[in-house]
């Protein structure tokens, strides 16, 4: 019987031991796949961590083009408002220019406004409408010396010389200064306009000790108002314009000294600064 025990249980021994070693085996091998998974995912991970990174730079540069094209519409917008339309072969007006343009027409005469047949008609009309109520000349009126001219767009004064500067002289007589000072009044009621002070001399020459010829009495009688206005009137310079014509602009023939006195004078040109005046008028709708 007791042999009999004995290899029972060494068969049991054995079969156990045998069991053990291919559940092991089983084991070692499920490890093996678990770290080839685990690698697996690992390199899989690393690779969605990338795309998703590749995704979110697109997203990034998607969203940039987005607001670009956001600030390029509102770019192309404010263009649009600064949009230029020609008027004439030189002048050009924008769309907001414009829209000012037609809110001044909306106040002028309907009998003038008809006459306005084109665009650049309907800005010189608007200018002119406008100067004529803010510039005031009334106190240079009443004398032969003096003639003022408003020409759609331009206010030209036109001042004797024996007003404003002795014979073959280009110093101010001190007379002219209530003269001057007139003059300053009415270039400081426009700041949107410039002006052009033009000297002009008859045909008779000149050659002394200080003037060369005509044009250089114009340039300098010219020179000599446009100082006075900036430096004693507090005139912006930027605004003035010095100009010599000398003979070549007489008003009538240089045949008598009648009509030589005629030619010899300064002329005061107030001339619009397009950007300025309208400018001024869109201070002047937002004050309203």
């Amino acid at each position: 019987m007791r042999k009999l025990i004995i290899p029972v249980v060494a068969i049991s021994l054995l079969a156990t031991s045998c069991v053990s070693k291919k559940k092991y085996v089983e084991l070692e091998n499920q490890l093996i796949d678990t770290k080839g998974n685990l690698q697996k995912t690992t390199i899989e991970k690393e690779a969605l961590e990338n795309k998703f990174a590749t995704i979110e730079k697109r997203v990034a540069k998607y969203n940039e083009k987005i607001n670009s094209l956001t600030s390029d519409n509102a770019s192309l917008q404010n263009e649009n408002d600064v949009k230029l339309d020609m008027v004439g072969n030189t002048a050009v007006i924008s769309n907001n220019t414009k829209e000012l343009m037609m809110k001044t027409l909306a106040k002028v005469d309907p009998s003038e406004l008809a006459k306005a047949k084109t665009l650049k008609d309907s800005l010189n009309l608007a200018i002119s409408y406008n100067l004529k109520n803010k510039i005031n000349t009334a106190d240079l009126y009443g004398s032969n010396d003096v003639n003022i001219d408003i020409d759609q767009t331009v206010v030209m004064i036109s001042v004797s010389d024996k007003l404003l500067f002795n014979t073959a002289s280009y110093r101010v007589k001190n007379q002219a200064y209530d003269l001057i000072e007139k003059l300053a009044t009415i270039i400081k009621s426009e700041p949107s306009m410039d002006v052009m002070i033009e000297g002009h001399t008859d045909s008779r020459t000149i050659s002394n000790a200080t003037v060369q010829d005509n044009w250089d009495l114009s340039v300098k009688r010219a020179t000599s108002i446009v100082r006075l206005l900036e430096n004693k009137y507090n005139i912006d310079g930027s605004r003035l314009i010095a100009a010599g014509r000398g003979s070549t602009m007489p008003l009538v023939e240089n045949n008598s000294n009648e009509n030589r006195a005629k030619n010899r004078r300064t002329r005061i040109v107030i001339l619009p600064n397009l950007d300025k005046f309208f400018a001024l008028l869109a201070e002047e709708e937002v004050l309203d």
